[in-house]
């Protein structure tokens, strides 16, 4: 299921005000923006693909790596901005199910272990970045760091939107109590 940013308040506690918010609502977006024009060109270059194929009985060698090297981004970029937009995988039948004070643990939890994660993916995927350096991509001739990049792009993005998620919540209960 598929909610659109702007009616996605699931696990906030009040819609977006701050400039903090705006603009890390703004990266969220432009992530999804670039994800989905990598998408088009993914499917431009497979068009072009089988047209080279079949037609021109000639197939186009290097469009498998950059679809290879497009999925990663498209992947990476839509995953972080699940996390701001709340629309990544969860279940949450038996979280919502439970008092107030262990259902806003239980959001806290959720955020902190996929801020964990971010910051491993990220810290691991620096790592390839700069082992990968001097390797080319085959067919494309890219280093092969760029296959890489999306991963600490998406765990930094994965750490801000957590630690915001969980700022925000943390300040709306401390509103609500003043």
């Amino acid at each position: 299921m598929t909610t659109s940013p702007e009616t996605s308040e699931e696990g906030r506690d009040s819609p977006p005000e701050s400039s903090v918010d705006r603009l890390l609502d703004s990266i969220a977006a432009f992530c999804l923006w670039t994800g989905g024009i990598l998408l088009v060109a993914l499917i431009i270059i497979f068009g072009w693909l089988v047209f080279g194929r079949y037609v021109l009985n000639d197939t186009p060698t290097w469009v498998e790596q950059a679809a290879l090297v497009m999925i990663v981004y498209i992947t990476c970029l839509g995953a972080a901005a699940g996390v701001r937009y709340n629309t990544h995988l969860n279940i949450d039948f038996i979280r919502e199910g439970l008092p107030a004070p262990i259902n806003r643990a239980m959001h806290h939890l959720a955020d902190l272990f996929v801020l964990m994660f971010g910051g491993f993916m990220a810290q691991q995927g620096w790592g390839l970045v700069m082992t990968n350096l001097e390797r080319a991509i085959p067919m494309i001739g890219l280093s092969e760091s760029w296959r890489a990049a999306p991963l600490v792009v998406c765990g930094v993005l994965m750490v801000l939107f957590s630690g915001a998620n969980i700022c925000k919540r943390i300040f709306a209960q401390e509103m609500k109590r003043n």
